[in-house]
């Protein structure tokens, strides 16, 4: 009985994200001709950032999910990078934990985006068991985390990308002194993956490096300053160190930030919420900034980065360009 009762509630789980995506497809509110907007940013490789996410469906989460789908529909996308806080709140228990379903497999659920998922944790994952989060790699097809932080290299036409992935929340001394609500943050040695971080950029040789975290090393924000400078202290000493690192892209702040630092060759993105968005205003070296809840596509070529920061209709809000 209780497995009859358990198939049946995840009939019923999968119908109603079924209902929700056919109504979405009916008023997604997208407006006609967009599909020519999306064809016209397309490049030799594209990818998305998204972060933020779980939500189970509610507030945006939706309907941008059903936008992304229709987009790689449009363009030829090739993988999506989940920059943390994939389960809000607590993380998941297991590779079985039911918010595997409701936050992330029923609600992504477009044929077009049945591609490689490479993930990180965000603080939200550290609340719970963090090695699920690697281990759901041998569930899923599509989700792909070797290990809390790695490094992997895309080529299109000749043209090549390295994705470095950190592993920002035990770079954080404030979640590492938690250890009530974060136990695994500190039990892991941050210089340890600052000094793979170094000899990855040193080694690194593609046309562009885009290095990506969960938090933010330049922000407006209202959260606790000391976390953003950990991060410039310990990550962003590391990226100066290296003239070939083109953009630090992360999330947490639910908001999209475009900052740039006088002196410094790096462009420093906050990618929204893929579900609640919050407020957000100027701070020092904002070159854009938004409240809108969405998120980004990046096209890469051989002489240009564009990372275009899109609402939940798929709208470009701000890009951010690199030329060689």
């Amino acid at each position: 009985m209780r497995k009859f009762h358990f198939a049946a509630l995840m009939l019923a789980a999968l119908s109603a994200v079924v209902a929700c995506n056919t109504s979405a497809n009916v008023s997604s509110g997208i407006p006609e001709g967009r599909s020519q907007e999306w064809k016209a940013l397309e490049q030799p490789l594209n990818f998305y950032i998204a972060n933020d996410l779980g939500r189970n469906g509610y507030y945006d989460q939706k309907p941008i999910a059903e936008t992304m789908g229709r987009m790689a529909g449009t363009i030829d996308i090739e993988f999506v990078v989940a920059a943390g806080d994939i389960h809000h709140f607590e993380g998941v228990q297991s590779v079985s934990d039911p918010l595997w379903m409701t936050n992330y497999e029923l609600i992504y659920t477009h044929p077009d985006l049945m591609m490689p998922w490479y993930a990180v944790c965000g603080n939200h994952e550290y609340r719970s068991n963090t090695q699920a989060c690697v281990d759901y790699s041998q569930v899923s097809a599509r989700w792909h985390m070797p290990s809390r932080y790695y490094s992997f290299v895309k080529e299109e036409d000749g043209t090549t990308v390295r994705i470095v992935m950190l592993d920002t929340t035990p770079v954080i001394d404030k979640y590492r002194e938690e250890t009530d609500k974060y136990a695994d943050a500190s039990k892991s040695d941050y210089n340890v993956q600052l000094e793979w971080l170094d000899s990855t950029l040193s080694a690194a040789s593609e046309d562009w490096v885009i290095v990506v975290g969960h938090h933010p090393i330049y922000a407006y924000t209202d959260k606790d300053e000391c976390e953003r400078t950990d991060m410039q202290q310990r990550v962003n000493s590391v990226l100066l160190r290296h003239d070939n690192v083109d953009m630090y892209v992360c999330g947490h702040l639910h908001t999209f930030q475009h900052i740039r630092k006088e002196r410094c060759g790096i462009d420093y993105v906050v990618n929204s919420s893929g579900s609640l968005s919050r407020e957000v205003e100027p701070t020092d070296g904002t070159v854009f900034c938004s409240s809108e809840s969405g998120w980004s596509l990046v096209t890469v070529s051989a002489d240009t980065l564009r990372l275009h920061m899109l609402d939940k209709t798929g709208k470009v809000l701000h890009t951010v360009t690199r030329t060689k």
